[in-house]
């Protein structure tokens, strides 16, 4: 049985709207905010069929509450989980930007990798990827932990991780990897074009087969005393790095 909530935010909404526009039952907008963003977001509303209507910022305020940022804009949907899809899926859609994806090699543990869709979902990632194989699966623990993000990120997981690498390589994805001996760091590298990011969990980090097959090799500056960083803390400093270069370029 499905269940109706609510999405709010341009990313989150916008996300939902490419990757499944049947499982909108509606969007709300401000009707005081009429920028170029907010007609985007119209404009691909109405290519994909899906309703909506404009309400007072106060109607919006009382439905994502005190904590929630909605940005003038909340999508009521039905909570039902997007199809699992093919790399090639995403490479061949109609990105606004080069893509990105998080490849995840051997994170076990469901809170873990519901934090890491949490992370995707806040940076615009286009895919999360992991093996089929000694990795954690979309179980209910990590919908729960992924607060909505594991219906509007997609989650590819594949037979053999070093084999599809090597696919999004020839695709001209450029395949960084974060290990703690690098000798790059993540801030000196150029992160602007075609990314997927590919981390380990935390421990044993990247197999050897994984490191080997990424393009570059890069490290998280570390100021403090702690050696190590959880997988999701990790992927949300990478990924954000990323994000901000773009936005710079």
């Amino acid at each position: 049985m499905s269940d109706t909530r609510i999405l709010f935010g341009f990313h989150a909404v916008l996300s939902r709207m490419r990757q499944h526009p049947a499982s909108i039952q509606e969007i709300l907008i401000d009707r005081d905010r009429i920028d170029a963003r907010m007609k985007d977001l119209l404009s691909l509303a109405d290519g994909a069929g899906v309703r909506h209507m404009q309400v007072e910022r106060s109607r919006l305020d009382g439905m994502a509450g005190a904590n929630g940022r909605h940005q003038g804009v909340i999508a009521r949907v039905v909570d039902t989980p997007i199809p699992y899809k093919d790399i090639h899926d995403i490479l061949e859609s109609d990105l606004t930007e080069p893509p990105l994806f998080l490849i995840l090699d051997g994170v076990e543990d469901p809170h873990n990798l519901g934090a890491c869709l949490r992370v995707a979902d806040a940076m615009g990632v286009h895919a999360v990827i992991a093996p089929k194989d000694r990795a954690a699966g979309l179980n209910a623990t990590v919908r729960k932990v992924a607060c909505g993000a594991a219906e509007t990120v997609p989650f590819i997981a594949v037979t053999n991780l070093a084999r599809t690498m090597r696919e999004l390589h020839d695709a001209g994805v450029t395949l960084v990897g974060a290990v703690a001996e690098a000798e790059h760091d993540l801030f000196s590298s150029e992160l602007t074009g075609p990314i997927a990011l590919v981390l380990g969990a935390e421990g044993t980090g990247l197999r050897r087969l994984t490191a080997e097959t990424c393009d570059i090799l890069v490290s998280i500056p570390m100021f403090g005393s702690v050696e190590s960083l959880n997988v999701s803390v990790a992927s949300g400093i990478c990924l954000y790095e990323v994000r901000r270069q773009r936005n710079q370029a």
